[in-house]
């Protein structure tokens, strides 16, 4: 079965704990402190697999974890990182924020393999936490919390020119025939459920890549019928190639059958009616009564919006050329660049609340505290060994009022500041 979107459940590994231990050596009376750094935990990567094709075994597994950092040890042992988690995705998928809808990461064109969740960072041994006036510190650092969220995957085919038409217009003869796609062919409705790829060459010419987008019905934007789900697929496509059945073989009308997928295109993605369109106008070999085709009508009404009109038959073959060659032509007049969906929404990004507690304490002269939730948040968020992150960090403090809150509370040059097992001394 053709599995075109899935939703699944991913979780990064949480970092490991940091250790409190201190050195039992003979000789060595009331050793220090060696509790060692947790291991950091697995981070889950998605990687594209040009093998793969669909999203059918994400129908069968929804939840994949990475690996935990393991905790530190004694004498200085750092614990073990934990196992990334690597996720084979089919190349044109778009992984998005299942609560949002946000594209979090389109896998196509250069981007193979991509970090979505980051591991929680290890937590540091108590070897870290010793002062001159604390130097048997019985405290380390909590591994930080491990990242988790629900994602939807929605795979987006690449190809260049979108074939659209209604069911038994002949959308799959036309690619059996042009490329060496091999489509199953019945004259029945939805007969197409996968969208069909196929590669065009042209002689003396660059080839490209035709879609046979299923079958779409009117409503199909609003959910009807099996064609919504493949509405996706022509967001990537350049040119779009409207197929009618010229000779009317089943009473339907071919003008409007173009204006209402038109309206459809147009529902779910306005942006799609600024691409360059054409009309294949099929199965001429059907119309015996010159006097009765609709062929003049139909470039009566489209050729003057730019629209041109060519009439064919994909079962003999006429005016096939002739087509291909200007959907070539058209190709060249836009960018040549793969159409990649660029990232809405960066997982773990911080978002400062600014409705969560925090307290600022004075404890005993020259100590000071600062807890709340919002502030272990942003302790967790931010890499204080890092230049950047420290500077982040100050920024946060003065930004949120907790340094004049210090101030006001009498704190001086060389005063103490603890943040949850972090000792900070205060300059001004």
């Amino acid at each position: 079965m053709f599995a075109d979107s899935a939703k699944i459940f991913i979780k990064s590994g949480k970092g490991g704990d940091g250790h409190v231990s201190f050195r039992r050596e003979l000789f060595v009376a009331n050793g220090g402190p060696d509790g060692g750094d947790g291991g950091r935990g697995g981070d889950i990567i998605f990687e594209v697999d040009k093998g793969l094709n669909t999203l059918t075994d994400f129908r069968h597994i929804r939840k994949y974890v990475a690996e935990p950092g393991a905790e530190g040890g004694k004498r200085n042992q750092h614990g073990k990182d934990g196992e990334s988690l690597v996720i084979k995705v089919p190349e044109g998928t778009v992984i998005k924020d299942a609560e949002t809808g946000k594209v979090i990461a389109d896998m196509s064109g250069d981007n193979n393999r991509q970090t979505i969740l980051r591991g929680g960072r290890g937590g540091k041994g108590n070897q870290h936490y010793a002062t001159p006036t604390m130097q048997v510190p019985k405290y380390a650092q909590p591994g930080q919390k491990s990242m988790e969220m629900e994602v939807t995957l929605e795979l987006k085919v690449i190809a260049d020119v979108g074939l659209v038409g209604y069911p038994n217009v002949g959308k799959s003869t036309l690619l059996s025939r042009v490329t060496n796609a091999k489509p199953k062919i019945a004259n029945y409705h939805f007969t197409t459920i996968n969208p069909n790829l196929g590669v065009v060459d042209l002689e003396g010419g660059k080839g490209f890549v035709i879609a046979d987008i299923p079958g779409l019905i009117e409503g199909a934007s609003e959910g009807v019928g099996l064609g919504h789900k493949f509405l996706k697929h022509i967001e990537r496509t350049k040119v779009i190639i409207h197929m009618i059945d010229a000779a009317s073989v089943e009473g339907r009308d071919p003008i409007e059958d173009i204006q209402k997928i038109n309206k459809e295109l147009e529902n779910y993605n306005p942006e799609l009616l600024k691409r360059p369109q054409v009309i294949a106008a099929n199965k001429i070999d059907a119309i015996y009564d010159e006097s009765e085709s609709m062929i003049p009508l139909i470039k009566e009404t489209f050729e003057p919006q730019g629209i041109k009109v060519f009439p064919i038959s994909a079962v003999s073959g006429k005016g096939l050329k002739e087509l291909l060659y200007a959907v070539r032509g058209l190709l060249d007049t836009v960018d040549d660049a793969p159409i990649v969906f660029e990232p809405e929404f960066i997982p773990g990004e911080f978002n400062d609340n600014k409705e969560e507690p925090y307290t600022v304490e004075k404890i005993e002269d020259g100590v000071f505290s600062i807890e709340g939730p919002r502030i272990e948040r942003m302790l967790g968020y931010t890499n204080l060994e890092s230049e950047k992150g420290f500077i982040f960090f100050q920024n946060f403090m003065k930004d949120n009022g907790i340094l004049q809150e210090l101030e006001d509370l009498g704190i001086v040059d060389g005063d103490t500041v603890r943040i949850y097992g972090h000792e900070f001394d205060y300059y001004k």
